[in-house]
């Protein structure tokens, strides 16, 4: 960004200590950066462990730890390439939970001797890894084929609120935070650490206001590991520290391309994934938009969401190559932006390459997962709810007593929860595809042999597997009905608030791209 961009609102970009393009102290930075990947550790970790889990890796520890550490090298590269060659934006890229679904359903084939090639976690990983690479080529062409960005002319607050609400509402019931046995006391510690640093005593001392996470995450945890180390609270407390599993590791992890083994394809996997890898950009499009707003930045233009979902293309390609579960922007260090006010794209490359290294180191990896999910809960609902206002800070340039808006907002918002919800009472893309009698209803059709009952099986498969993943992802449910809507019932550029937003929007020429800056530099160079 050059500084000279339409601005969103000026407000919004008052509370913002360090803008997108200011650098602060090296010393400074470093904890800023490892601050805002520790908003995030949670959901990095947790996807790593559930695909171990369901993969049976968890029976070997040591592979399971160089799995982990695996994700942070990716997220740690992907930001790099993100920040420097995608969009530009400050935006953490870690493991993406929209593509979960469709992981764990590969993962559940395999295992269960779907395909030829083994059964085990090695086979599940390799089916996996091909899986993503294949469906994030066709996301690699969507972004710099400019697919994507010719979206944006669609895309008003009326679909743009509701859709990043609910990144942040999808999250409610996040394990993390509504767990039967959870430990309110150790939660309700951390948020409200959080919510003193930040909101109450930021203003006594400019530490609290820039490192408000850091400081209630640690003393959190502090207190958490020295009630486990006084045997006060015992292995079965969820907020228990296990300090003996850090030392159950090794120093350094191998940690390579194609550690694994070579990738595998399978058709219906490829398409089972891009359904995944499509949630993605939708969730993705929406975090673009967050942090512009929350810097008081101009709305992205079209070339910068191009650029920015070309790049995650790229990124999930290399996840898919280093034996991951893709990658994608994390809206957390959004929500951290806001509390902490600290947007600087610098900040978020040291800690991207702070990341890279640390997750070599076999101990960093143990001792993150040592933070017990009611700290990372406390952490969740300040993040998250941060986003929700965001999302609904994008109402204020549409007419609200318009009743088509509120109708399209509402429903939007509504479906958004309730079809996710739905969806949970599924485990897999296998317990939907039984729900909704697939099977039966192909061989009723078709017949049970034949060419073309198993090209028809696969399509059907491929069909309802896309709306189980779709369905289960609530910014994506929620963004899409709001899509059509908005663009369906009749209304007025001004009553969507369109006109104000062409005025506060980017232009084209606003955003320099890697190769736009580089050609710049060499025509200086050759004058």
């Amino acid at each position: 960004m050059t500084g000279d961009e339409p601005v969103a609102d000026g407000a919004v970009g008052d509370d913002i200590e360090y803008g997108i393009d200011e650098q602060p102290p090296l010393g400074e930075s470093i904890v800023l950066g490892i601050q805002h990947y520790l908003t995030m550790v949670g959901a990095n970790i947790a996807v790593p462990l559930i695909l171990a889990s369901a993969m049976g890796m968890t029976d070997y520890p040591g592979v399971t730890a160089r799995f982990i550490g695996t994700f942070f090298v990716v997220s740690g590269i992907a930001t790099l390439a993100q920040t420097t060659f995608g969009n530009r934006y400050p935006i953490v890229q870690g493991a993406p939970f929209s593509m979960l679904a469709p992981a764990l359903a590969i993962v559940g084939v395999v295992t269960a001797g779907g395909v030829s090639g083994g059964s085990g976690w090695e086979a599940a990983l390799l089916q996996l890894q091909g899986a993503i690479i294949v469906a994030a080529v066709v996301e690699v062409a969507m972004g710099y084929f400019g697919l994507v960005g010719k979206l944006r002319r669609f895309l008003s607050p009326v679909v743009i609120a509701p859709t990043i609400a609910l990144i942040g509402l999808s999250l409610f019931s996040a394990p993390q935070i509504t767990t039967p046995d959870q430990s309110w006391w150790l939660l309700g510690l951390t948020l409200g650490l959080i919510l003193l640093f930040s909101q109450y005593l930021d203003v006594k001392h400019r530490a609290f206001r820039l490192y408000p996470v850091i400081l209630a995450l640690v003393i959190a945890w502090v207190v958490a590991a020295a009630l486990s180390v006084a045997g006060v609270i015992g292995g079965s407390h969820p907020g228990f520290v296990d300090l003996e599993q850090v030392a159950d590791t090794r120093l350094l992890l191998p940690i390579y391309p194609f550690q694994w083994g070579v990738p595998q394809v399978t058709t219906a996997f490829v398409v089972g994934m891009f359904a995944g890898v499509l949630a993605s950009i939708v969730e993705s499009i929406g975090d673009y938009y967050a942090v512009a707003n929350i810097t008081g930045s101009g709305a992205p233009s079209g070339k910068r969401i191009n650029h920015g979902i070309g790049m995650e293309g790229l990124m999930n390609v290399f996840a898919g190559v280093m034996g991951t579960g893709g990658s994608t922007s994390y809206s957390e260090n959004i929500g951290a932006i806001g509390l902490t006010g600290v947007a600087s794209r610098y900040v978020v490359q040291i800690g991207a390459v702070v990341m890279l290294f640390v997750g070599f180191i076999g101990y960093f990896g143990q001792l993150i997962a040592t933070i017990p999910d009611p700290i990372v809960g406390g952490l969740f609902i300040a993040m998250f709810g941060q986003i929700v206002a965001v999302g609904v800070s994008n109402l204020r340039h549409v007419d609200l007593d318009s009743s088509r808006n509120t109708f399209v907002i509402g429903f939007a918002l509504f479906v958004g929860l309730a079809i996710p919800a739905y969806m949970g009472n599924f485990e897999s893309t296998l317990a939907f595809r039984e729900a909704v009698g697939l099977e039966a209803t192909v061989d009723s059709l078709v017949g049970t042999s034949g060419s073309s009952a198993i090209w028809i099986e696969a399509a059907a498969q491929a069909v309802v597997d896309t709306v189980f993943i779709i369905g289960s992802t609530g910014m994506a449910v929620g963004g899409l009905a709001a899509l059509v809507l908005d663009n369906t019932i009749p209304g007025s550029r001004e009553e969507r608030g369109l006109a104000e937003w062409d005025r506060i929007t980017e232009d084209e020429t606003d955003f320099d791209s890697f190769w736009d800056r580089w050609v710049r530099t060499e025509a200086g160079t050759e004058d």
